[in-house]
């Protein structure tokens, strides 16, 4: 439901999503430090700009959700996934510190898209909503395994941050699913995937 409050809560998250202030209420993965050469570095902060792209769109996708939500459980429930995934946001933005490398320019872009695709899956109604969820967090969840494929072995810290994202993407989707998520169409689960793309190939350069 869209009142003042949650229109202005929603507006909260998103000065926070995009200032850099998100603040991690678990610690990041560790790993011992290891020394990168500069094409490994370049590597490692791409695909880690990346994965804070991702991050930026799903603060966008719940913050939404839970606006357009017509179960109060539900919408409590996104906002519970948003708060989990403030995590992921801060451990990207800081390894990204680490790695001496810079966010996508375009996250103002990328929210504001992110924002309303999720008002959009969230007016369809919430077992919609749900299977929209589910579905984008399975994509996410194939898209770090791919990233754990292509960043460098040594680069334990990035792995291990990666590693631990996948795991709680996972478990968001079994949950959507386990709330009665609605299977989406193949033609919609085919542009997520195009639109997916689109935003890693560009958020890699910019």
């Amino acid at each position: 439901m869209m009142t003042a409050d949650a229109l202005l809560a929603a507006a909260d998250a998103a000065l926070r999503t995009l200032s850099g202030g998100a603040r991690a209420s678990r610690p990041a993965p560790d790993a011992p430090p290891c020394d990168l050469s500069p094409p490994e570095r370049r590597l490692s902060g791409a695909l880690m700009r990346v994965n804070h792209v991702g991050e930026i769109c799903a603060q966008a996708l719940y913050q939404a959700q839970a606006l357009t939500a017509r179960d109060p459980a539900l919408r409590e429930a996104m906002n519970q996934a948003a708060r989990e995934e403030i995590d992921h946001l801060a451990w990207t933005r800081q390894r990204l510190d680490e790695l001496g490398d810079r966010p996508s320019l375009l996250n103002p872009l990328w929210y504001a898209g992110a924002f309303a695709i999720g008002l959009a899956a969230g007016r369809a109604g919430d077992r919609v909503s749900l299977g929209f969820l589910a579905e984008t967090e399975r994509q996410v969840e194939q898209h770090l395994a791919s990233h754990l494929d292509r960043l460098p072995a040594h680069d334990e810290r990035s792995r291990t941050i990666v590693a631990q994202m996948k795991v709680d993407e996972a478990r968001h989707a079994e949950h959507a699913e386990a709330a009665g998520a609605a299977a989406l169409p193949g033609a919609v689960t085919w542009l997520m995937r195009a639109a997916s793309k689109v935003m890693t190939a560009t958020a890699h350069r910019l």
